[in-house]
């Protein structure tokens, strides 16, 4: 991880202006993903056009999501079908080498269906929050500052980042009719769980609106909550560290450029889609 954010610093930091969900914030975790997952990385483009007519363009258009899980399908079953013959040392060889309770192992539907979930899920949501952190930090010198002064806070840092920009929301389909606070729902309806309005709960978090970057307590729901709890948490924070720390150590000076506009995804996934960065003083 920390190669990869050096090489991303390494291609602008000599410039003075640029977009930092472009060159930075969006290709760590999909290198990192094509990592772990052993497929190139020069495919990176290919990923984040799925993602984006997965999670944007196909909330209004099904035949566009329709078509990116089609690709992605296309795409993944040609590794799985590769390392039949030749084994690899990376997570599809490992999901196809996997067993089940009974001892048998899993369809290639289910090592298809668990690769588009961690493609998906471990790209936006990700590349969101790094982007979300970088935002506030550009526009909140106090808190760039103390990070860089105090870099073991980061971690902590990470987690009230987190809450406060929190990238994901969820539906769920309701499977047996029930009442939730006086109101009925019925089996099918589809129920929205903000996640980003449960870490503002004033009852749960003091300052709930504050970004408060050293709150020790700090229970937040951005991974979600209960058996659906995302399995990427301590990847994702792994990655949003890493990326900060090694951000702040090579380019302590940054503010948004005032003659850019920040742009933010629009669907379940929130993040800053364009980032106009003007940077100062580089390391």
């Amino acid at each position: 991880m920390r190669a990869i954010c050096n090489e991303l610093i390494d291609d602008f930091i000599a410039e003075g202006q640029i977009d930092a969900a472009a060159r930075y914030t969006k290709h760590i975790p999909v290198r990192a993903i094509a990592h772990m997952l052993g497929i190139p990385e020069s495919d990176s483009d290919l990923f984040v056009n799925w993602i984006h007519m997965i999670l944007e363009l196909g909330i209004k258009d099904e035949n566009t999501l329709l078509q990116a899980v089609h690709e992605m399908s296309a795409y993944f079953s040609a590794h799985i079908e590769e390392r039949k013959n030749k084994p690899t040392e990376d997570l599809i060889s490992y999901l196809m080498n996997a067993r089940d309770k009974e001892g048998n192992p899993l369809e290639d539907s289910h090592v298809l269906g668990s690769l588009r979930l961690l493609l998906i899920a471990g790209i936006d949501t990700t590349w969101s929050a790094i982007g979300s952190s970088l935002w506030h930090l550009a526009r909140t010198p106090a808190d760039r500052e103390r990070l860089i002064a105090e870099p073991g806070l980061i971690p902590t840092a990470v987690e009230e980042l987190l809450r406060a920009y929190s990238p994901v929301t969820m539906a769920r389909e309701v499977i047996k009719e029930t009442t939730i606070s006086g109101c009925p729902v019925k089996a099918g309806n589809m129920v929205l769980l903000s996640f980003p309005a449960a870490n503002r709960d004033p009852k749960m978090f003091p300052d709930a609106d504050k970004v408060v970057i050293d709150r020790r307590e700090n229970r937040h729901a951005a991974f979600g909550l209960g058996i659906h709890r995302c399995v990427g948490s301590n990847l994702a924070r792994m990655e949003m560290q890493v990326a900060l720390e090694e951000w702040l150590k090579r380019i302590p000076d940054f503010t948004l450029d005032p003659a850019g506009t920040v742009t933010w995804s629009q669907g379940t996934v929130r993040g800053p889609r364009q980032l106009p960065f003007l940077l100062g003083k580089a390391m």
